[in-house]
Formats: structure tokens, C-alpha cells, sequence
């Protein structure tokens, strides 16, 4: 019997993921819409909003539409879902063996077994999805990264005693994931917001449009994330909230970013620009890593600009009556 979207307080992302939102969670529930049709999230990553969304039973009696253009991601979750006891048997193994060989364990499992194994299967196994896992916990601060010949290439992390194997964390993911109306897709942003329409609540958490010239976290795919693609996105987004979608976009405060979302045709489409206080995960130096500022690009209102009359009384009514829905 497939499950039903239920409330479940201890559900939260599989993996440690680059950009990863779990400590922006509390600045991006002030963004979630009242009342939504369907969830849809094109970037779904380690998907922290789609877990706390769930988690706090904001999902129940919705669709939750999942996309992803990162192939190792997909094929992981999906056999996570479907053979979920497969995979936690070869992560108990693997467990047993970075126990006794530590780092040295850890590069015979990424160069002579993960990466010949994904150029080997053109589908995923449980096998793989362990190995993914655990490359994820004892990997460098869980970074998922590409070398342009589409090799796993991320150093071992310098962890004590890294939590590789959660038996019951592994199980709620796996049954949040079979939950009925969730549906996990591979394939690129664009195909699934041209299907957001009106009443769809959509996020997207796009690789984030680098700060400085050594501040780039985009290889999730072998071709990475450019400039163009944040260009395409910016398009589709305004096409979405003008087709009546609740619209909330997480990125850098690049300029290049802050120019997309400046323009008339965004402004026209009722995007606005807010700023929130984030904590820096990823830096080879860990006194980088610290409070940096970022950028939600939006549509939806937040209760504070209802309160103290910041958007036309309009747009508030209206706001209102939604979130009385």
C-alpha cells in the first residue's frame, strides 16, 4: 500500500548537499504561501523545503512535484524508495569497511568502485546509491562535485567518527518519498515550470551564481550551471508568476543576479527582491565560513509587509482572503 502525505517531525534530508537550506529554513517559511494547489521544486537537491514542508504537514492532500537534473540524485532516491532494505544492507558494509580503513577506504571506494561502477550502468543500483551515501558522509563537508570528464572527484572529509549508517532516518526518507502525490523526476528546470500554473507553489534553489571567481559550487552536473541557465530560469520564473504560480527563488547576491531580477519584466511580473542573513557552510577555510547575506527573489507576501502596509491594500485584500482560505 503506498502511503498517504502524513505529519512526521523527524523527517529531514538524506544528504549533506552544497547550498543545502535546513539553516535557512526559518527566514524561508516566511515565504510559504497560504493556500497552494501543488508543490513543485525543479532543484530539489538534498530538498530541505520538501522535507519540512512534509514534516510539518503542510503537504497533506497536495501533489508534491520533485525534478532534478543531477543523475546520481535521482537514481540514489530511487533506490532509496524502492528497495530501501537493498540498500541499507550494502551501507552497513560499507559502514563495517570505513571503520577499519578510514581515508584510505574511502578513495578505493570513489576511484575503484563508485566512479568505474556509474560509467559502467546506465541505471542505478542499490549498490551505487550506498556508495553515493556514503561518499555523502565522509566526503568533504558532503560536497557533491563533477570533473569535467563526469567523475566523482571530492577529497575525503577529515571526520572522527562520521554517522555513515541511519537505519531509521533512511526508512522515513524512503517512505516520505513513496508518499502518495510525490513524484520523482529526472530531467532539467525548464519542463517543469512550464507546468506551474495558477495556485502551484514553486521553489527553486538553483547552484547560485558565484560571489567571486573562487566562490563556485555549480559542477553538480558535468556541465554545471552558467550565467545562460541562471538567464533561462529568470525567464521561466516570470512566466510562471505572470501564469499566477506562488514563486519563491533562493540565490547568491551576486549582481549578475541581482541585475536578472531588476528588470522591468520582472518587476512587472510582481517578483521583488528581499534579503536574508545566511550562514556560510562550504569553504576549505572554516573562518570563511560565516553569516553571508543572500537573496529571495518572490512573489509572495510576507505576513510582516501585510502588517505594516507595505504593498497596496489591493494586493493585501487579496492576501487575506487567500490566506483565510
Amino acid at each position: 500500500m503506498v502511503p498517504t502525505l502524513t505529519v512526521s517531525a523527524t523527517a529531514r534530508p538524506l544528504l549533506k548537499w552544497a547550498g543545502g537550506k535546513r539553516q535557512l529554513l526559518p527566514q524561508l517559511r516566511e515565504f510559504y504561501p497560504f493556500n497552494y494547489v501543488r508543490y513543485i521544486e525543479p532543484f530539489f537537491g538534498s530538498g530541505a523545503v520538501f522535507f519540512d514542508l512534509y514534516a510539518t504537514g503542510r503537504l497533506s492532500g497536495r501533489q508534491a512535484w520533485l525534478v532534478d537534473d543531477n543523475t546520481d540524485l535521482v537514481g540514489c532516491y530511487r533506490m532509496l524508495m524502492t528497495r530501501t532494505d537493498d540498500v541499507i544492507a550494502e551501507l552497513r558494509e560499507l559502514a563495517a569497511g570505513h571503520l577499519d580503513g578510514g581515508r584510505d577506504f574511502y578513495y578505493e571506494v570513489r576511484d575503484g568502485r563508485f566512479n568505474p561502477m556509474r560509467a559502467a550502468f546506465p541505471a542505478y543500483t542499490p549498490e551505487l546509491a550506498a556508495m553515493l551515501i556514503y561518499l555523502n558522509r565522509t566526503g568533504f563537508n558532503g560536497l557533491f562535485r563533477l570533473n569535467k570528464s563526469g567523475a566523482f572527484n571530492v577529497p575525503a572529509g577529515r571526520y572522527a567518527n562520521p554517522r555513515i549508517l541511519d537505519e531509521g532516518h533512511l526508512r522515513e526518507v524512503a517512505y516520505a518519498l513513496r508518499s502518495r502525490g510525490v513524484t520523482l523526476v529526472h530531467g532539467a528546470f525548464d519542463g517543469a515550470l512550464a507546468d506551474a500554473g495558477p495556485g502551484d507553489f514553486v521553489y527553486c534553489d538553483p547552484p547560485y551564481a558565484p560571489v567571486s571567481r573562487t566562490a563556485c559550487f555549480a559542477n553538480y552536473t558535468a556541465k554545471g550551471f552558467t550565467l545562460d541557465d541562471q538567464a533561462r530560469l529568470q525567464h521561466a520564473l516570470i512566466e510562471a508568476s505572470k501564469r499566477g504560480a506562488h514563486v519563491v527563488l533562493s540565490n547568491s547576491s551576486a549582481p549578475a543576479i541581482e541585475r536578472l531580477y531588476s528588470t522591468h519584466e520582472a518587476r512587472r511580473a510582481q517578483l521583488r527582491i528581499e534579503r536574508v542573513n545566511a550562514r556560510r557552510a562550504i569553504n576549505s577555510k572554516a573562518e570563511s565560513r560565516g553569516p553571508v547575506t543572500e537573496l529571495v527573489i518572490t512573489n509572495v507576501l510576507r505576513p510582516k509587509m501585510l502588517r505594516v502596509g507595505r504593498v497596496p491594500a489591493s494586493e493585501r485584500s487579496m492576501a487575506n482572503r487567500t490566506r483565510r482560505n
